[in-house]
């Protein structure tokens, strides 16, 4: 009876943050991409440092980096919330945002390492996994894919709000292509992508309770072991792929070589290899862009 009294409250609240949203979106769409991502920037930096998660992100970086003072901590956790801030407001911009241009002597907003590669995958007609983290602004990849031909289908996690979750995936059709849901359909739906011969991405930096324990940063961390086990099963290149902010709303795009994967008889040591070398380079990205990374997420919830 509880459950049911609650339910005309939640409908409420959803119906109340979908028109927040939708409010915040109309002026944010208007504004210019750069003012819009300053305008977040400065928001959360301001902001962000306050709130209780922070308590999270301090707790995650010291644990990271237990070397540094607690003033470079606090200067880590203010560019994490400049980047979510930017990121926030920029989604609004998601189609127009990028601008690559390969003439020479052309300023683009996004620079491409590795688009060879990534014009390899798109024509030579087999399928590829490619995995990302949450880092700069992780929305753009599976638009570079968009906006270069290469079919990709993206697993992802749907707001809990159905109005919003609505919102966001229908803007993230629009500029990106395929969607596939986390839920318990997802892995059926992913091995689909891959046996008709397409393109599947994921994010793979966050705890997944089921998952394999490797280590991240010096400590163990559960990763899914989805990805692992469709590159074992399926023997298709698995790539990483990152997106990092070169200052302001102007960024670099890197695919990586294909990843060798370990097969042997033993496949739980496999999935573990595959995810701990997955792992490793995704903490070799963080290390280069700690501020850049989404360190408010309970990582090390083993811990």
């Amino acid at each position: 009876m509880s459950r049911r009294r609650h339910r005309p409250a939640k409908r409420l609240l959803h119906l109340l943050e979908g028109a927040a949203i939708l409010l915040l979106w109309l002026p944010v769409r208007a504004l210019p991409v750069d003012w819009a991502s300053a305008l977040g920037g400065w928001v959360t930096r301001t902001l962000g440092p306050w709130l209780p998660v922070s308590r999270i992100g301090r707790r995650n970086l010291k644990r990271a980096f237990p070397e540094k003072s607690d003033a470079e901590i606090e200067r880590i956790l203010r560019g994490v919330w400049d980047n979510l801030g930017r990121y926030a407001l920029e989604y609004p911009h998601l189609k127009r945002i990028w601008d690559y241009d390969p003439a020479p002597g052309r300023q683009g907003r996004v620079e491409i390492v590795g688009l060879d590669q990534f014009l390899a995958l798109r024509d030579d007609g087999k399928p590829a996994l490619i995995f990302a983290a949450h880092l700069g602004n992780w929305e753009l990849l599976p638009v570079a894919a968009a906006r270069h031909g290469l079919p990709l289908t993206v697993l992802y996690k749907p707001p809990h709000n159905p109005i919003a979750a609505e919102f966001v995936e229908h803007i993230r059709r629009n500029a990106m292509g395929e969607m596939l849901s986390t839920g318990v359909h997802s892995a059926i739906g992913a091995v689909e992508v891959i046996e008709k011969g397409g393109h599947l991405g994921m994010l793979v930096d966050q705890n997944s309770r089921l998952g394999t324990m490797v280590p991240f940063f010096g400590n163990p961390v559960r990763a899914s072991s989805l990805l692992a086990k469709l590159a074992r099963r399926y023997q298709c290149p698995l790539h990483g792929a990152r997106v990092e902010r070169l200052g302001g709303a102007r960024f670099r795009a890197t695919l990586t070589p294909p990843i060798e994967i370990p097969i042997t008889d033993d496949t739980a040591a496999d999935v573990e290899a595959i995810m701990t070398k997955v792992t490793a380079i995704i903490e070799s990205w963080v290390r280069e862009r700690p501020e850049q990374w989404l360190w408010l997420h309970r990582r090390w919830r083993n811990l």
